[in-house]
């Protein structure tokens, strides 16, 4: 057996009993994710604007014997959101683990050429629609037995990069909003952890400007490659999981080494 499938085989069923909501969950990161909560035992909650891509992903967990869900839903309008967070109670009972995994990448551009438009859509994906997740998601679930919160921040959030103002300042606000309510809510029975994935092979990252992405992992990564979806899903799995249960407040860097340079 391959590290890949030890690890899985282990944490079979860490989530057996758990209703999961995963945002931005028709691609990349947010459906490996689902998928591989869903191996964990979970009920999934699968939501996103993309309704086609959403409901293909939930259907093939169904048809995989699974426990799934989608709702469409975007995370920059309020009513969708608390109505997201109360079908995923109604629907499945509880909540017990949320990925807050949606955002967008804005424009590569320097600071002074950025669009206040631009700047404020980004911040407003990607650090208030976080926020508005988190706002709804956890009277949910102290509602029940407590849970587990993992925000998907990025290493642009630790680190400076040249013509990301709008996507670095979101994802460093995501980090300390995590912090927040880590402290906030660490005797409530809530852990509030987030991740800060470096290069993914993503179709996020396919739209970045200049060399392709394989060429830029093999300049900037040390371990000299991209991130595989799956592998950025495992930690998100075992965020959510009891196999955390000491862990909150935590900033979990994911870069192949990128951070350490």
């Amino acid at each position: 057996m391959n590290a890949t499938n030890d690890t899985q085989a282990q944490g079979r069923d860490e989530l057996a009993g758990r209703v999961a909501l995963v945002t931005g969950a028709a691609a990349g990161i947010g459906i490996a994710s689902a998928r591989r909560m869903s191996a964990a035992g979970a009920a999934v909650v699968l939501a996103d604007r993309d309704e086609e891509g959403g409901r293909a992903a939930a259907a093939e967990l169904v048809a995989a014997g699974r426990r799934a869900h989608f709702v469409r839903a975007d995370i920059t309008r309020d009513d969708e959101v608390q109505a997201l967070v109360a079908d995923t109670v109604a629907h499945f009972g509880a909540l017990d683990a949320l990925f807050n995994n949606a955002g967008v990448n804005g424009r590569e551009i320097a600071t002074s050429e950025v669009s206040l438009d631009d700047f404020e859509r980004v911040l407003a994906v990607n650090l208030t629609g976080t926020f508005r997740v988190m706002k709804y998601a956890i009277p949910a679930m102290l509602a029940g037995s407590g849970g587990a919160i993992v925000n998907n921040a990025s290493i642009a959030g630790l680190v400076g990069i040249a013509h990301r103002a709008a996507y670095c300042a979101s994802k460093g606000g995501v980090i300390q909003l995590t912090r927040v309510a880590a402290l906030e809510y660490a005797s409530r029975g809530i852990r509030v952890n987030c991740i800060c994935p470096g290069l993914v092979d993503t179709a996020m990252l396919s739209h970045t400007k200049g060399n392709p992405a394989q060429a830029f992992a093999k300049v900037l990564v040390p371990m000299g490659r991209l991130a595989t979806t799956q592998e950025i899903a495992e930690l998100v799995c075992f965020l959510a999981s009891d196999r955390a249960s000491y862990m909150t407040g935590a900033v979990v860097p994911v870069d192949g080494g990128y951070g350490a340079r």
